[in-house]
């Protein structure tokens, strides 16, 4: 057994303590609409989570476990203490503990059964540790909504676009409390993720949450859609300096010039041929053109007869390379936006928004890649494995082990195992448990979530590349425990 390997189990040797809980299976976290519409009993909860020192949380919530309380019902409990408890503005920082809850409950589900509690708790310590800066920076909560003003469900949609054009919050948040009273969820959904991509402020934190969001409703049920949608609302209005509706801010240019492309994509644009010379060419715009050239290149390829897939497997993979060439916040969040855009993308019902969404996203990377300082360096799809034999067992185990020293090397390594008829399951499973032994940061939670997703979404010949790429956000096995871990042990 290797060094690497000896860390590795050493690392989870101390994961015995879930055995002694219930565990949580993967139907557990799946949608079940038999039981999603009666949860009276989340109030206590929630106050629970919100009045119970950090220092004893994880405690309290395990002995409820151990009673019965279900991984639904503190799904749904950490999601609306945050909601109700850190302002949403900015898009990240401190309410990054919202942002993440649908990224923790994707780890879950990509976990074993008995390790499925970890990243939940982690996120539970996260809300703590937001709720304790917004008590510093003011203590902010959310209020009832005003119900004179609520509009009647049948003019929730029109007031909804009113308030949100004008950057009208009291407008938009009555209409967004009427848009939840009503049956039209998919209408719903197409507004929010419409208005959550049209600028590019807060560096695509608003798509995400509205992406993160939507999702979280499928799992704990549209009962709790109300403070959501208000939430993400306010979120999505959000903006320093000059009111957008009085300014030409860079944040607001691709929106309103893609709000006008959109009509110059063919009619039958989502059809079309599935060519990698077209992923090429449309990568290539992207190192080099403007947001400008992006979209209109997009607009060019699809009307030549291109089909949306090559456009996204080359989105796919700019993300990922500038996470290469310049690893930092800015670039991981081309990628997690990148996720975020897609997911609304697949979901969206209304043609124009889908369309409207594909442009964004490719003109958003452009703004990434400048602001990140990403535009040379190396190429994800030039880049060679390593040499040497990386297909047996012990490859997976090689590559974490030096993952922190030599993040290029490991994903030199990465592809060489892929290449080599490597299972890619193997290497997802390992991160992801980095992730919930390792992990210290949202973002290590919402990255790895991403990334796992989206390498399904490429084709599979740009696959392998992709996920090689992705080592140079994740956790090495080398690295220390999260102090978190050892906390949820007693807890549980």
């Amino acid at each position: 057994m290797s060094s690497a390997t000896k860390g590795a189990l050493l690392g989870t040797a101390g994961l015995e303590f879930l055995s002694r809980v219930p565990a949580v299976s993967a139907a557990e976290t799946k949608l079940d609409h038999s039981m999603v519409r009666f949860l009276p009993e989340i109030e206590p909860l929630v106050r629970l989570l919100e009045d119970t020192p950090r220092e004893r949380l994880l405690e309290e919530v395990g002995s409820r476990i151990k009673k019965g309380t279900t991984y639904r019902e503190v799904l749904t409990a950490v999601l609306l203490a945050g909601i109700r408890n850190i302002q949403p503005r900015p898009v990240g920082f401190k309410f990054h503990a919202v942002l993440v809850v649908n990224s923790a409950h994707l780890a879950s589900q990509n976990s074993p059964d008995g390790d499925r509690w970890l990243p939940i708790f982690w996120a539970l310590d996260q809300f703590k540790s937001s709720q304790e800066k917004d008590k510093k920076a003011g203590d902010w909560t959310m209020e009832e909504v005003y119900e004179a003003a609520v509009p009647k469900v049948d003019r929730a949609a029109e007031a909804f676009m009113q308030g949100m054009d004008a950057w009208d919050v009291a407008c938009a948040d009555t209409a967004a409390a009427s848009l939840a009273r009503g049956d039209g969820t998919q209408q719903a959904f197409d507004l929010f993720c419409r208005y959550g991509a049209r600028d590019y402020r807060d560096i695509g934190h608003k798509a995400i949450y509205v992406a993160n969001s939507w999702r979280l409703l499928q799992t704990i049920g549209w009962q709790h859609a109300e403070p959501v949608l208000r939430s993400l609302s306010y979120a999505l209005l959000a903006y320093d300096g000059q009111c957008p509706t009085e300014g030409d801010a860079l944040a607001d240019r691709p929106g309103r010039k893609n709000q006008e492309r959109v009509r110059e994509l063919r009619a039958t644009w989502n059809g079309g041929e599935n060519q990698p010379a077209t992923t090429v060419e449309m990568l290539s715009t992207l190192r080099g053109g403007t947001w400008d050239d992006a979209s209109a290149k997009v607009v060019a390829l699809i009307n030549a007869g291109s089909g949306p897939q090559p456009i996204w497997d080359a989105m796919f993979q700019h993300a990922a390379e500038m996470l290469m060439r310049k690893p930092g916040i800015i670039s991981l969040h081309a990628s997690t936006t990148t996720n975020a855009l897609h997911y609304a993308f697949r979901h969206a019902s209304n043609d124009e928004t889908r369309r409207f969404l594909l442009l964004q996203n490719a003109s958003f990377l452009t703004l990434f890649r400048d602001d990140a300082g990403a535009g040379e360096g190396i190429g994800i799809d030039t880049f060679e494995p390593s040499t040497g034999d990386f297909g047996g067992a012990e490859a997976v185990d090689q590559i974490f082990a030096g993952l922190a020293s030599d993040r290029l090397d490991a994903a030199r390594k990465t592809l060489a195992y892929l290449e080599a008829g490597g299972h890619p399951r193997a290497f997802t499973d390992f991160a992801q448990r980095m992730i919930y032994l390792k992990g210290t940061d949202s973002h290590d939670y919402k990255f790895s979530s991403a990334v796992i997703e989206d390498y399904r979404s490429l084709s599979p010949q740009f696959r392998n590349r992709f996920l090689a790429a992705s080592v140079h956000w994740l956790k090495g096995s080398g690295e220390p425990d999260s102090p978190l871990v050892a906390r949820s042990r007693a807890a549980l």
